[in-house]
């Protein structure tokens, strides 16, 4: 929702930084994974300093892409390596939330985590699926930025098990949006 509406809205206030970085975004964006595996390894321990450890990592995994575009090292392996990357961290970040449920033995905690990863995954299957078949498909109210943001707050407010309720009912909802809007779409070549 708001990476297709505002996906590049921080590009002109960071420019000037981006440019005066000399390592390659492909850095960067390795960067942010190892710190997101981080706060995965925090979050069962410490919730709060996993989710600001969380926001870090997504303000490299954002600073990559505005580096690259800033000096033209935008590349098709860089957002094939950002996006294979963000996929394990959403394992690693789920993972975690999951642990957190486990130490105290709170099934139904452990249950919509699991059920809202597959949701996150099924988000991104349903966006490569349509757009091997030649459809945009960048729409959804909980895209990535979104749930990074949301368990990040879920984290930081320790507020955690309902935030996974919000995640889990707007994730599906999300998988339906696509699905509509690939329905709706004219398929241009044969299925």
């Amino acid at each position: 929702m708001f990476g297709e509406k505002f996906g590049h809205f921080l590009d002109k206030p960071l420019e000037p930084l981006a440019k005066r970085l000399t390592i390659h975004p492909n850095i960067l964006t390795i960067i942010g994974f190892f710190i997101t595996i981080f706060a995965s390894a925090i979050l069962p321990l410490h919730l709060k300093i996993g989710g600001l450890l969380i926001l870090l990592g997504a303000f490299f995994d954002m600073l990559d892409g505005v580096v690259a575009r800033s000096n033209g090292k935008a590349t098709r392996f860089g957002a094939f390596l950002d996006s294979t990357l963000d996929r394990f961290s959403d394992f690693f970040i789920f993972f975690a939330i999951g642990s957190y449920f486990a130490k105290t033995n709170y099934i139904e905690g452990i249950l919509l985590t699991s059920a809202s990863l597959l949701g996150a995954f099924m988000i991104s299957y349903v966006r490569a699926r349509a757009e091997g078949l030649g459809i945009q498909c960048k729409v959804g109210i909980m895209e990535r930025p979104e749930r990074i943001i949301l368990i990040s707050v879920g984290c930081l407010t320790g507020w955690i098990f309902y935030t996974m309720i919000i995640l889990f009912f707007f994730t599906y909802l999300t998988v339906i949006q696509r699905i509509l809007h690939v329905y709706k779409s004219p398929i241009t070549e044969n299925e």
